[in-house]
């Protein structure tokens, strides 16, 4: 099941520079990391500051696995000191798939026939 997880951060004023090279190092770890697929970085078009990354995992245990990996809490923690806020983590699986349903989440829209 494919897992988007959602990075919610603030970036203090005078410290982006110091972030996106922070970031950068960081998601050049993860790309080696077992079921990593992709990343994108969006930055908020009205607050500058507001940044919020995308990962795609193949599984939440994939992700899990690197959350809780050493060097990732190591590189993390110094992208938190660039942070007026504690980063903010979300993860989402799509409304499609079957295992989804299976832990409770409604199955997706089926064609109605009129």
């Amino acid at each position: 099941m494919i897992v988007k997880v959602m990075i919610k951060r603030e970036v203090s004023q005078g410290k982006e520079k110091d972030f996106f090279s922070q970031l950068k190092t960081l998601r050049f770890h993860a790309m080696d990391q077992k079921g990593y697929i992709s990343g994108e970085t969006l930055i908020n078009t009205e607050n500058t500051h507001m940044v919020v990354v995308i990962g795609t995992w193949e599984t939440i245990e994939d992700w899990n696995v690197w959350k809780k990996n050493e060097k990732r809490i190591k590189l993390d923690s110094g992208i938190n000191s660039l942070l007026d806020h504690p980063a903010v983590y979300e993860s989402y699986v799509f409304s499609k798939y079957r295992a989804a349903a299976e832990q409770g989440f409604p199955p997706p829209l089926q064609k109605m026939d009129l």
